[in-house]
């Protein structure tokens, strides 16, 4: 029994630790994806061969 109280308080402080590492490392990725999803998503130009290619698929 005094082992199972042991690992529970262990299990407290560890937490406790864990939940006041500073989150400083995700801050820079979830800006850049929010600037990202604020830009207007660019159109994707094919060239005529493409064009042609899956026309001539499509058809088949």
């Amino acid at each position: 029994m005094k082992k199972l109280i042991a690992a529970l308080i262990a299990g407290l402080f560890a937490s406790a630790v864990f939940a006041q590492a500073p989150a400083a490392p995700t801050a820079p990725a979830a800006s850049a994806t929010a600037a990202e999803a604020a830009a207007p998503a660019k159109k994707v130009k094919k060239h005529k061969k493409a064009k042609k290619e899956a026309a001539a698929a499509a058809s088949k």
